[in-house]
């Protein structure tokens, strides 16, 4: 593997205290909408008149926007530099959640959902971007798995502190709140990116992906039909076991923190080990049987939910931020920002697949435990997807030390 060694600008501990929180942020606002939908799904049924099965639509409005303009996130963020990059990014999330707080019916939700996955797209490759900037080669792992737990930061947020003003103000006064807090990222947070990152050249043609990405693609793809899925329908499919819809927005919440956890744990343990691809398969089989336990819930067995939530947290969701960490390791992916928008056109392929299909199954004939084995069977494909993975790596390292030794090739 070939390690990225490029030169990051030297820190104050100021410094980087700002920098891990502006990534931070740069992660939780664009995906905070995705857990808004989660856990106020309860009061958007009622209040726009739809089926349950419409969540799904919301979702996929911003992620399939997300994953087409990911194809060409990576060229755009080398092309503006981190710290425009920056700007833009908080500014149209910002935006997105004013439309939202205002849209007028359930196509005007759609809509200006979508607005999000602007945002979504670059969230990635400018973070990415900004820390092969800025942190030193051996702190990465640990950055991105910081960065990372961003997301998961958005999730905690999302369950416990949104139902309960939605339950007194109204869903969209909850969004609402979140215009000030983007207006000041917006305003802040570029300054922590270096001037001289601006005005890259780059060439906006699609590029086609190596092997080795490619089947990181597929992977995450698995990943983000599973996760997105689960966390749609869990407010929902939990109030049908009889919780309130505070209580289900709690279960969000607690997936928050256990997502924090793994993903600052997990990330640094896969950075040390010489194929995180292995740690790939063992998360998304244990995720597999945490949606098992999950399905088994009844109104007598709440626990179950808990215990479903907590173990798609430890696992699933450590995954991405495993992923991203492995493309600042190993060039042989590509470059920071053109691979991470890569990889996100698969985490977002996912999200945007993962609820319509799984609110479309969910209301056939098999109901939700048809949904919820059709999510194991993805993950279990995303198993098979990183075994090959293991097999490619372990191709691209022979062929490097073949070239890197040629005398002892035979």
């Amino acid at each position: 593997m070939t390690p990225d060694t490029s030169p990051p600008a030297a820190d104050s501990a100021l410094d980087a205290f700002l920098l891990r929180t502006v990534l931070t942020g740069a992660m939780a606002l664009p995906m905070l909408i995705f857990y808004a939908i989660g856990t106020l799904g309860p009061f958007l049924v009622t209040d726009l008149s739809v089926a349950p099965g419409w969540l799904g639509y919301l979702t996929m409005s911003a992620f399939g926007f997300a994953a087409l303009l990911s194809l060409w996130a990576g060229p755009l963020v080398n092309r503006l530099g981190s710290r425009r990059a920056l700007a833009l990014l908080f500014l149209v999330a910002t935006l997105a959640y004013g439309l939202i707080g205002v849209a007028p019916g359930f196509g005007g939700v759609v809509l200006a959902v979508a607005v999000c996955g602007i945002a979504q797209a670059l969230s990635n490759p400018a973070t990415n971007l900004l820390i092969a900037e800025r942190v030193l080669p051996q702190k990465k792992a640990a950055v991105v798995g910081l960065k990372q737990a961003g997301v998961q930061v958005a999730a905690l947020f999302a369950g416990l502190v949104l139902p309960g003003i939605a339950q007194q103000f109204g869903w969209r006064a909850a969004l609402l709140l979140l215009v000030p807090l983007g207006m000041l990222l917006a305003l802040g947070a570029p300054r922590i990116a270096p001037k001289a990152a601006a005005g890259k050249p780059a060439s906006f043609g699609l590029a086609r992906p190596s092997r080795v990405l490619a089947l990181l693609m597929a992977i995450q793809l698995c990943a983000g039909v599973a996760l997105s899925a689960y966390i749609t329908f869990l407010g929902v499919f939990a109030t049908r076991q009889g919780m309130s819809s505070v209580v289900a927005g709690s279960l969000v919440a607690v997936f928050g923190v256990m997502g924090i956890l793994a993903r600052v744990v997990l990330t640094p343990i896969g950075g040390r080990m010489r194929d995180e691809s292995w740690l790939l398969l063992i998360l998304l089989a244990l995720a597999a049987c945490a949606i098992g336990v999950t399905a088994q819930a009844t109104p007598e067995r709440h626990w179950m939910l808990w215990a479903g939530t907590i173990g798609i947290g430890l696992t699933a969701v450590a995954t991405n931020a495993i992923a991203m960490s492995m493309l600042l390791r190993d060039r042989a992916f590509g470059t920071p920002a053109t691979s991470a928008g890569m990889l996100s056109v698969g985490f977002f392929g996912g999200f945007a697949f993962g609820p319509p299909s799984f609110g479309a199954l969910s209301a056939g004939p098999w109901g939700f435990d048809g949904a919820w084995a059709a999510l194991i069977g993805v993950l279990a494909l995303g198993c098979l997807l990183a075994l090959l993975l293991v097999r490619a790596r372990r191709s691209v390292d022979a062929g490097a030390e073949v070239l890197s030794n040629p005398a002892g090739a035979k």
